[in-house]
């Protein structure tokens, strides 16, 4: 199995919850691809963790649907799944909707700056082609309202889903390069700026809805 080849772990003593981001982040990065066997001992050994902390995180990852176990069989990548990519759209949309409900009244300048720096290196990531730093400028941006709503369970909630939809957007780049996010998060931005909070909370749903990549051409 090509493991990749270099770990970002640093240490033998891992929580369990950075065996599970590291397995996840080479998932969702296409480093592990789909359909790809995954085996207990060359991932404990590429992390350096013991076998317990990586059937965990497999465990885990099978309840997001990234992963798929087939008992007294093997345990590999999930295959992309156009349908369950639609779904996690659905749910992703509606929980940072909830997010911009909440915070919407509370949101001061310097957030709405934030946001707007943040939407500024996205727009540069997609010229560049950098996928990286274009989902990580798109999280900088989501994540303003998502720290400011005011409930810690939300972010638990979109593990899985933001997982599934990120992973699409690796493995389908061509398509997010072309995306009208930066325009959607400006429209958000200056409907807060105008005060209509109602019409933020739509765009921010309708920004999570848009369909982009393989499930697109369904």
């Amino acid at each position: 199995m090509p493991i990749p080849a270099t770990s970002t772990v640093r240490s033998r003593t891992l929580l369990r919850d950075d065996v599970y981001r590291a397995i996840r982040d080479a998932i969702v990065r296409g480093q592990l691809a789909p359909g790809e066997q995954l085996r207990d001992q060359e991932l404990g050994s590429w992390l350096q963790v013991s076998r317990t902390p990586v059937r965990e995180a497999l465990q885990r990852l099978a309840q997001a649907g990234l992963v798929v176990a087939e008992p007294g069989r093997m345990t590999r990548v999930a295959e992309e799944d156009p349908e369950a990519i639609v779904h996690a759209r659905q749910i992703a949309a509606e929980l940072h909707a909830l997010a911009m409900k909440l915070a919407v009244d509370t949101l001061p300048e310097a957030d709405l700056e934030a946001m707007e720096a943040a939407n500024d290196r996205l727009r540069q990531a997609l010229r560049d082609s950098d996928i990286d730093a274009a989902i990580t400028a798109d999280d900088e941006f989501h994540d303003v309202a998502l720290a400011a709503s005011g409930n810690p369970l939300i972010r638990g909630h979109l593990e899985g889903v933001t997982a599934t939809l990120r992973r699409a957007e690796y493995l389908h780049f061509d398509s997010v390069r072309g995306s009208a996010s930066p325009e959607q998060h400006a429209a958000i931005i200056t409907a807060l700026r105008a005060g209509d909070a109602e019409r933020a909370v739509d765009l921010t749903r309708e920004n999570w809805s848009v369909l982009t990549g393989r499930e697109e051409r369904r």
